[in-house]
Protein backbone atom coordinates (compact mmCIF):
# COMPACT_ATOMS: atom_id res chain seq x y z
CA UNK A 1 0.00 0.00 0.00
CA UNK A 2 1.16 3.58 -0.75
CA UNK A 3 2.21 5.55 1.88
CA UNK A 4 -0.19 8.56 1.84
CA UNK A 5 1.32 12.09 0.62
CA UNK A 6 2.13 14.33 3.52
CA UNK A 7 0.69 18.38 3.36
CA UNK A 8 2.59 20.61 6.17
CA UNK A 9 1.30 24.07 6.78
CA UNK A 10 4.01 25.76 8.33
CA UNK A 11 2.67 28.77 10.00
CA UNK A 12 4.00 31.78 12.24
CA UNK A 13 3.77 31.24 15.97
CA UNK A 14 1.85 34.82 15.94
CA UNK A 15 -1.60 34.82 17.70
CA UNK A 16 -4.37 35.14 15.98
CA UNK A 17 -3.05 33.56 12.47
CA UNK A 18 -2.34 36.07 9.56
CA UNK A 19 -4.35 36.16 6.64
CA UNK A 20 -1.47 34.57 4.64
CA UNK A 21 -1.06 32.00 7.10
CA UNK A 22 -4.84 31.24 7.43
CA UNK A 23 -5.11 30.75 3.68
CA UNK A 24 -1.85 28.24 3.31
CA UNK A 25 -3.98 26.37 6.40
CA UNK A 26 -6.97 26.34 3.98
CA UNK A 27 -4.90 25.39 1.10
CA UNK A 28 -3.43 22.79 2.80
CA UNK A 29 -6.92 21.21 4.13
CA UNK A 30 -8.45 21.10 0.76
CA UNK A 31 -4.88 19.44 -0.73
CA UNK A 32 -5.01 17.09 2.14
CA UNK A 33 -8.78 16.15 1.04
CA UNK A 34 -8.01 16.12 -2.43
CA UNK A 35 -5.08 14.20 -2.08
CA UNK A 36 -6.20 11.58 0.30
CA UNK A 37 -2.87 12.34 2.54
CA UNK A 38 -1.90 13.41 6.36
CA UNK A 39 -2.16 17.14 7.05
CA UNK A 40 0.56 18.62 9.61
CA UNK A 41 0.88 22.33 11.21
CA UNK A 42 4.56 22.90 11.82
CA UNK A 43 5.70 26.51 13.60
CA UNK A 44 9.12 27.31 15.18
CA UNK A 45 8.76 29.40 18.32
CA UNK A 46 8.58 28.93 22.23
CA UNK A 47 5.62 27.75 24.17
CA UNK A 48 3.31 30.93 23.09
CA UNK A 49 3.36 29.89 19.18
CA UNK A 50 0.79 26.34 20.39
CA UNK A 51 -2.24 28.92 20.26
CA UNK A 52 -1.57 28.92 16.25
CA UNK A 53 -1.39 25.33 16.14
CA UNK A 54 -4.64 24.65 18.56
CA UNK A 55 -6.57 26.42 15.69
CA UNK A 56 -5.37 24.16 13.32
CA UNK A 57 -6.31 21.55 15.18
CA UNK A 58 -9.89 23.07 15.14
CA UNK A 59 -10.33 24.12 11.88
CA UNK A 60 -9.42 19.82 11.13
CA UNK A 61 -5.43 18.94 10.82
CA UNK A 62 -4.82 16.06 11.87
CA UNK A 63 -1.04 16.64 13.49
CA UNK A 64 0.59 19.15 14.92
CA UNK A 65 4.12 19.73 15.87
CA UNK A 66 6.07 22.77 17.64
CA UNK A 67 9.61 23.42 16.86
CA UNK A 68 11.59 24.64 19.91
CA UNK A 69 14.78 26.12 18.83
CA UNK A 70 16.19 29.33 20.89
CA UNK A 71 18.68 30.01 18.10
CA UNK A 72 16.35 30.15 15.37
CA UNK A 73 16.80 33.80 14.56
CA UNK A 74 16.41 34.90 10.79
CA UNK A 75 14.94 33.35 7.59
CA UNK A 76 18.04 31.06 7.00
CA UNK A 77 17.79 29.68 10.48
CA UNK A 78 14.01 28.88 10.76
CA UNK A 79 14.26 27.18 7.88
CA UNK A 80 17.06 24.90 8.72
CA UNK A 81 15.18 24.78 12.03
CA UNK A 82 11.96 23.52 9.71
CA UNK A 83 14.18 21.20 7.31
CA UNK A 84 15.68 19.31 10.95
CA UNK A 85 12.25 19.15 13.10
CA UNK A 86 10.67 17.41 9.90
CA UNK A 87 11.34 13.41 9.65
CA UNK A 88 10.32 13.21 6.34
CA UNK A 89 10.41 15.55 3.17
CA UNK A 90 6.80 16.55 2.59
CA UNK A 91 5.17 16.33 -0.67
CA UNK A 92 3.89 19.69 -0.25
CA UNK A 93 4.74 22.50 2.20
CA UNK A 94 2.50 25.82 2.27
CA UNK A 95 2.93 28.68 4.14
CA UNK A 96 2.44 32.66 4.01
CA UNK A 97 4.12 34.71 1.71
CA UNK A 98 4.87 37.47 4.52
CA UNK A 99 4.32 36.58 8.53
CA UNK A 100 2.24 39.75 9.87
CA UNK A 101 5.59 40.77 12.12
CA UNK A 102 7.64 42.25 9.71
CA UNK A 103 8.37 39.37 7.56
CA UNK A 104 10.76 39.36 4.81
CA UNK A 105 8.97 36.45 2.94
CA UNK A 106 12.56 34.84 2.45
CA UNK A 107 11.76 31.96 4.74
CA UNK A 108 10.12 29.35 1.99
CA UNK A 109 13.05 30.39 -0.48
CA UNK A 110 15.83 28.98 2.25
CA UNK A 111 13.35 25.93 3.21
CA UNK A 112 12.96 24.61 -0.28
CA UNK A 113 16.71 25.03 -0.25
CA UNK A 114 17.03 23.00 3.19
CA UNK A 115 14.99 20.29 1.44
CA UNK A 116 15.79 20.02 -2.08
CA UNK A 117 12.59 20.82 -3.76
CA UNK A 118 10.52 22.84 -5.95
CA UNK A 119 9.77 26.20 -4.78
CA UNK A 120 6.87 28.63 -6.02
CA UNK A 121 6.43 32.00 -4.09
CA UNK A 122 3.68 35.04 -3.61
CA UNK A 123 1.18 32.37 -5.41
CA UNK A 124 -2.48 34.29 -5.89
CA UNK A 125 -3.88 30.42 -6.65
CA UNK A 126 -3.41 27.14 -6.16
CA UNK A 127 -5.68 24.34 -7.61
CA UNK A 128 -4.97 20.75 -7.89
CA UNK A 129 -6.92 18.98 -11.08
CA UNK A 130 -6.59 15.25 -11.88
CA UNK A 131 -3.90 15.11 -9.50
CA UNK A 132 -1.65 18.05 -11.26
CA UNK A 133 -0.84 21.05 -8.99
CA UNK A 134 -1.01 24.45 -10.77
CA UNK A 135 -0.53 27.69 -9.92
CA UNK A 136 -1.02 31.68 -10.68
CA UNK A 137 1.08 34.24 -9.08
CA UNK A 138 1.65 38.00 -9.22
CA UNK A 139 4.17 39.54 -12.03
CA UNK A 140 5.13 42.78 -13.01
CA UNK A 141 2.96 45.53 -15.26
CA UNK A 142 -0.25 43.81 -13.65
CA UNK A 143 0.48 40.12 -15.11
CA UNK A 144 -0.50 36.98 -13.75
CA UNK A 145 1.97 33.97 -14.95
CA UNK A 146 0.21 30.39 -14.55
CA UNK A 147 2.98 27.43 -13.22
CA UNK A 148 2.55 23.72 -12.88
CA UNK A 149 4.47 22.81 -9.71
CA UNK A 150 5.59 19.78 -9.61
CA UNK A 151 6.21 17.66 -6.08
CA UNK A 152 7.54 17.94 -4.13
CA UNK A 153 7.61 21.63 -3.54
CA UNK A 154 7.31 24.33 -1.00
CA UNK A 155 4.90 27.33 -1.73
CA UNK A 156 3.83 30.48 0.17
CA UNK A 157 0.92 32.03 -1.00
CA UNK A 158 -0.85 35.47 -0.24
CA UNK A 159 -3.32 36.35 1.90
CA UNK A 160 -6.35 36.79 -0.99
CA UNK A 161 -5.92 33.37 -1.93
CA UNK A 162 -8.04 31.29 -0.10
CA UNK A 163 -10.37 32.04 3.28
CA UNK A 164 -10.19 29.85 6.06
CA UNK A 165 -12.96 27.56 7.23
CA UNK A 166 -15.14 27.89 10.35
CA UNK A 167 -14.03 25.30 12.97
CA UNK A 168 -16.93 23.72 14.79
CA UNK A 169 -17.49 24.52 18.91
CA UNK A 170 -16.94 20.66 19.64
CA UNK A 171 -13.64 20.93 17.58
CA UNK A 172 -12.78 24.08 19.14
CA UNK A 173 -13.23 23.39 23.04
CA UNK A 174 -11.27 19.39 21.57
CA UNK A 175 -7.98 21.54 20.70
CA UNK A 176 -8.19 23.69 23.86
CA UNK A 177 -6.91 20.81 25.86
CA UNK A 178 -5.18 18.89 23.28
CA UNK A 179 -1.39 18.09 24.07
CA UNK A 180 0.93 19.96 21.30
CA UNK A 181 3.85 17.51 20.38
CA UNK A 182 7.23 19.51 20.76
CA UNK A 183 10.74 18.37 18.98
CA UNK A 184 13.60 20.13 20.75
CA UNK A 185 16.56 21.51 18.46
CA UNK A 186 19.95 23.15 18.79
CA UNK A 187 21.45 24.39 15.56
CA UNK A 188 25.11 24.23 15.05
CA UNK A 189 26.76 27.88 15.31
CA UNK A 190 27.21 29.50 12.05
CA UNK A 191 30.85 29.54 10.74
CA UNK A 192 31.66 33.42 10.86
CA UNK A 193 32.61 34.20 7.17
CA UNK A 194 33.26 37.59 7.27
CA UNK A 195 36.15 39.24 10.09
CA UNK A 196 34.71 42.44 11.73
CA UNK A 197 36.85 44.54 13.25
CA UNK A 198 35.97 47.62 15.74
CA UNK A 199 34.89 50.83 13.68
CA UNK A 200 37.59 53.48 13.47
CA UNK A 201 37.28 57.06 11.13
CA UNK A 202 38.70 56.62 7.74
CA UNK A 203 42.09 57.65 7.51
CA UNK A 204 43.74 58.09 3.85
CA UNK A 205 47.38 56.67 3.59
CA UNK A 206 49.94 59.20 3.77
CA UNK A 207 51.64 61.08 1.05
CA UNK A 208 55.42 59.75 -0.01
CA UNK A 209 57.49 63.07 -0.38
CA UNK A 210 60.91 63.05 -1.13
CA UNK A 211 62.71 63.95 1.46
CA UNK A 212 64.17 67.41 1.73
CA UNK A 213 68.12 68.07 1.20
CA UNK A 214 70.42 70.72 3.52
CA UNK A 215 71.97 71.01 6.43
CA UNK A 216 69.71 74.08 8.24
CA UNK A 217 66.40 72.06 9.78
CA UNK A 218 64.45 75.29 8.65
CA UNK A 219 65.37 75.05 5.19
CA UNK A 220 63.95 71.52 5.29
CA UNK A 221 61.01 71.82 7.39
CA UNK A 222 59.94 75.18 4.83
CA UNK A 223 60.48 72.42 2.19
CA UNK A 224 58.50 69.86 3.24
CA UNK A 225 55.64 72.53 3.90
CA UNK A 226 56.33 74.55 0.95
CA UNK A 227 56.30 77.60 3.07
CA UNK A 228 59.25 78.70 0.42
CA UNK A 229 57.47 79.07 -2.57
CA UNK A 230 56.07 82.51 -3.61
CA UNK A 231 53.00 83.03 -2.97
CA UNK A 232 50.37 84.50 -5.85
CA UNK A 233 47.69 86.73 -4.74
CA UNK A 234 44.29 86.11 -6.07
CA UNK A 235 42.91 88.40 -8.53
CA UNK A 236 39.37 89.10 -9.72
CA UNK A 237 39.45 88.92 -13.82
CA UNK A 238 36.20 90.49 -15.74
CA UNK A 239 37.02 89.18 -19.41
CA UNK A 240 35.31 91.42 -22.12
CA UNK A 241 33.64 88.11 -23.84
CA UNK A 242 34.60 84.81 -23.58
CA UNK A 243 37.20 84.66 -26.21
CA UNK A 244 38.97 86.65 -23.62
CA UNK A 245 38.09 84.28 -20.95
CA UNK A 246 39.74 81.21 -22.92
CA UNK A 247 42.87 83.37 -23.36
CA UNK A 248 42.86 83.94 -19.91
CA UNK A 249 42.55 80.32 -18.58
CA UNK A 250 44.80 79.16 -21.01
CA UNK A 251 47.43 81.91 -19.47
CA UNK A 252 46.57 80.61 -16.25
CA UNK A 253 47.68 76.76 -17.66
CA UNK A 254 50.57 77.41 -19.16
CA UNK A 255 52.08 79.33 -16.67
CA UNK A 256 51.62 76.31 -13.93
CA UNK A 257 53.10 74.12 -16.59
CA UNK A 258 50.00 72.17 -17.75
CA UNK A 259 50.11 73.58 -21.36
CA UNK A 260 54.01 72.94 -21.90
CA UNK A 261 53.22 71.28 -24.87
CA UNK A 262 50.85 73.35 -26.75
CA UNK A 263 52.10 76.29 -28.68
CA UNK A 264 50.11 79.62 -29.30
CA UNK A 265 49.30 79.19 -32.43
CA UNK A 266 47.44 75.32 -31.43
CA UNK A 267 45.59 77.74 -28.88
CA UNK A 268 44.33 79.66 -32.14
CA UNK A 269 43.15 76.44 -33.73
Amino acid sequence: MAEQPLVVAALSPTDPLGGADAAALELVLRLTEALGGRSLAVTVGPAGGEEVLRQALACGVQQVLRIDCPGAVGSDAKARALATGLTAVPALLLCGDRSTGRGTGATPAFLAARLGTAQALGLTQLTLTDRQLTAVRRIDGRRREQLTVPQPAVCSVEPGSARLRRAALPALLTARTAEIPVATISLPEPRQRVRLSPARPYRPRPLVLPAPVGADPLARIRALTETDRPRTAARVITPAGPEAAVDELLGYLREHGYLTHLTREDDQC
